[in-house]
């Protein structure tokens, strides 16, 4: 028998629901660097993601605008490691996709924790 053409297997794209034709297979990390909007009602989280997602709004800007947590300034937490946040959070937020503030990969729907609603964005993986 001769050898198939199709390559090893799993060495291809892995395609997920947000993928921009970008390989979404990512690294495993044991910090990230990470942004956030905190709002304790879901109807300002919808708002600020409205702002995100109809108004193409830059991730900082609306932080600062809906954001109820210390980190308003931009919504940025800085470099955070793996076990340092709760685990909801955390889970999202190594699952995403490093992006920019002008063009933010971020968690939708919000993620639900006992501080509130956040929207999750990582600049950075380490």
């Amino acid at each position: 028998m001769g050898k198939s053409k199709g390559g090893a297997p799993g060495k291809g794209k892995k395609e997920g629901p947000a993928s921009s034709g970008k390989v979404d297979k990512l690294k495993p990390a044991t910090s990230i660097k990470v942004r956030h909007i905190l709002c304790e009602k879901h109807s300002k989280v919808m708002e600020a993601m409205q702002k995100l997602k109809e108004e193409r709004m830059r991730f900082d800007r609306v932080a600062e605008l809906y954001s109820e947590d210390k980190a308003k300034a931009g919504g940025s937490l800085g470099w955070m490691t793996r076990g340092s946040m709760v685990g909801t959070f955390q889970d999202a937020a190594f699952a995403l996709q490093p992006s920019t503030c002008d063009a933010p990969v971020f968690t939708d729907p919000p993620v639900k924790t006992n501080f509130g609603y956040h929207i999750i964005m990582v600049e950075g993986r380490k």
